[in-house]
């Protein structure tokens, strides 16, 4: 007989033994997760162990839901049923259990940012009445891609270092940050911004364009606020010194795709973004 119950801040050694049980097998290129991987979701994508649930058959995990909160809402970070215990209607209840309790408690927003390519996982929030309210695209760019195209017109300005911090000084953090996914907020930002390493173009009045990078050669943010076809985030982008540099889960309202592609970038996969309104069945 199957059990169901929300986790506390104690059962990190349960959820991290649930998703090793019930996520990786879907993932085998991925790492084991490990205790201090999952604190380290807790710290940059506000996971809250009380919005993670896991679904037992006798005393073994065969189904684990990841939620993180903010004010905005609840992220299903994760959703995954062990693949012998699929099809029986746990990763539904799962889903209902949490919309349940945030009918409750709050935040009502509840979203998920889910890869095309797992169309079971696309059928299972369609199936749970979730709508798919965007598209987030991952793109990558090839260092021959950037070269290619770095005859721009010369940039005027100074290319300086730039942290988290200094950008949230200067106000180009915030509200009027562009739509981004969950783990490129600002709130993300915040949390990581001893992980990563930032350059921008200044003038002598402001900050005209700046990047915000992990060493591995992933985009954090990417920004320019002078139309010049892209020649500030070019020079920009040269600076990282990686072969491959990754953009992913970009929304369209965060940069264009016209002027990714001027860049160098081009896509590589796309993610559907599903939303509900948590309500008491």
């Amino acid at each position: 007989m199957s059990a169901y119950r929300f986790c506390r801040t104690d059962d990190i050694g349960l959820l991290v033994d649930a998703l090793n049980r019930c996520w990786s097998p879907y993932f085998p290129d991925e790492p084991p997760v490990t205790p201090a991987a999952f604190k380290r979701s807790i710290r940059d994508l506000q996971v809250w162990c009380s919005s993670c649930m896991v679904a037992f058959a006798g005393s073994d995990p065969i189904g684990v839901l990841i939620g993180a909160k903010r004010p905005s809402g609840t992220l299903v970070h994760k959703i995954a049923v062990h693949p012998d215990h699929r099809r029986q209607g746990h990763g539904r209840h799962l889903l209902a259990s949490l919309g349940s309790k945030l009918a409750i408690l709050g935040p009502p927003r509840i979203v998920a940012e889910v890869p095309e390519a797992l169309a079971p996982a696309c059928a299972l929030f369609s199936a749970s009445g979730y709508v798919e309210e965007g598209r987030l695209t991952d793109y990558v760019l090839e260092w021959p891609a950037l070269s290619e195209r770095g005859n721009a017109a010369r940039v005027e300005g100074f290319v300086i270092p730039v942290t988290v911090d200094d950008l949230a000084a200067n106000g180009l953090l915030g509200e009027t940050h562009p739509a981004v996914c969950w783990e490129r907020s600002v709130e993300t930002l915040t949390a990581r911004k001893n992980d990563i390493t930032g350059v921008a173009v200044a003038s002598d009045e402001q900050i005209e364009a700046y990047l915000l990078y992990l060493k591995d050669g992933e985009m954090m943010s990417l920004r320019s606020f002078v139309d010049d076809g892209g020649s500030r985030l070019r020079l920009l982008l040269s600076r990282v010194g990686v072969a491959t540099l990754r953009f992913p889960k970009v929304h369209p309202e965060e940069i264009s795709r016209e002027l990714l592609d001027a860049l160098g970038f081009r896509p590589a996969s796309e993610h559907r973004v599903y939303a509900a309104a948590a309500r008491s069945d």
